[in-house]
């Protein structure tokens, strides 16, 4: 039987590390069939050699979290085990440094959570375009977002544009009732959440009046150079090339472009291409364009989002063989 030790010398961070009632030292024991129990100043592993060795792991990984201020939750318990079991973890070591974000309006430190999320906010920082491609949860818009809200902040832009396909329900906006606003709003719901949060709503509405954040389904980007501002294009995989060949003409003298979709939840018609994916592939080695890819072990929301995530991948890759 093999055995290691951790020492944690901050009181807060031992607290932090072992969780109500030790509840994230257990989830760790079910995990590697280990024995952990916390003595002193130190967190004793007890079990096979390599076992101990993946619990030590990520409970180090774990601890750089929390002397950094971050919570330690199950979902950054699985993350962590899982990027040490594929032998990342020299990877995680960089989520330690301060990966701040920006402050949401009630002061909540609005941070990356993973190294693909870390990527992903350092491309957005690096370039002036950006696709963010991969599944739900994974937190795509939210972070871009966030960026956007920071951009303004620092001055950086002038005005916030957010637009989205209008196609999930094939409903078309003239069907829906009142005005563009109204018509609008239903599809950037995510955006808009993601706003409430970053900025209150009151000061949301009152940037909305003033024209600072603007609203605008995607066709209504024709015609026009958007100088200045940080525009974000949510559910691009229901682009037709057509459309995202227009939206990205669109940018101005001093904007920023982000684009995010997933490629697994396509709704344009049979045939038609997704300009998401023709344009992340004609436009990756395009200087000053990035294009960012998502795995499931980037979910953020619930752990049963990976496992169904997974579940879907097996299947569309199994070959059928129902009459």
């Amino acid at each position: 039987m093999a055995e290691k030790v951790i020492s944690v010398q901050d009181n807060e961070q031992f607290q932090t590390i072992c969780g109500s009632f030790d509840e994230n030292l257990k989830l760790l024991e079910q995990r590697y069939h280990v024995s952990i129990v916390c003595r002193g100043e130190g967190i004793r592993i007890q079990g096979a050699s390599s076992e101990v060795d993946l619990a030590a792991g990520v409970l180090e990984a774990l601890l750089r979290f929390a002397a950094t201020g971050q919570a330690i939750s199950r979902q950054s318990i699985h993350y962590a085990a899982e990027m040490v079991e594929a032998g990342a973890s020299e990877q995680l070591s960089a989520m330690a440094n301060d990966d701040t974000v920006c402050l949401s309006a009630t002061g909540k430190v609005v941070r990356t959570r993973t190294v693909g999320q870390r990527s992903y906010v350092s491309a957005i920082a690096r370039n002036t375009v950006v696709f963010g491609i991969g599944p739900a949860g994974t937190g795509k818009t939210y972070l871009a977002v966030a960026m956007a809200v920071r951009a303004f902040r620092r001055h950086e832009v002038t005005r916030i544009i957010l637009t989205r396909p209008a196609v999930e329900a094939g409903e078309k906006l003239g069907f829906l009732p009142g005005d563009l606003q109204d018509k609008v709003d239903p599809y950037l719901r995510p955006l808009y959440d993601a706003l409430f949060e970053m900025l209150g709503a009151e000061a949301f509405q009152r940037h909305l009046e003033r024209g600072s954040i603007e609203v605008a389904p995607l066709a209504y980007m024709r015609g026009r150079t958007l100088d200045n501002a940080f525009i974000i294009l949510d559910e691009a995989q229901n682009t037709t090339s057509e459309q995202m060949k227009m939206f990205l003409t669109r940018l101005g003298e001093g904007s920023h472009m982000v684009i995010t979709g997933d490629a697994t939840q396509i709704d344009l018609p049979e045939k038609q291409k997704s300009g998401l994916l023709t344009a992340s592939r004609i436009l990756k080695d395009v200087e000053d364009i990035a294009v960012c890819e998502f795995t499931n072990r980037d979910v953020v929301r619930h752990k049963l989002v990976q496992d169904i995530i997974r579940a879907y991948e097996k299947a569309e890759h199994k070959p059928h063989t129902e009459k």
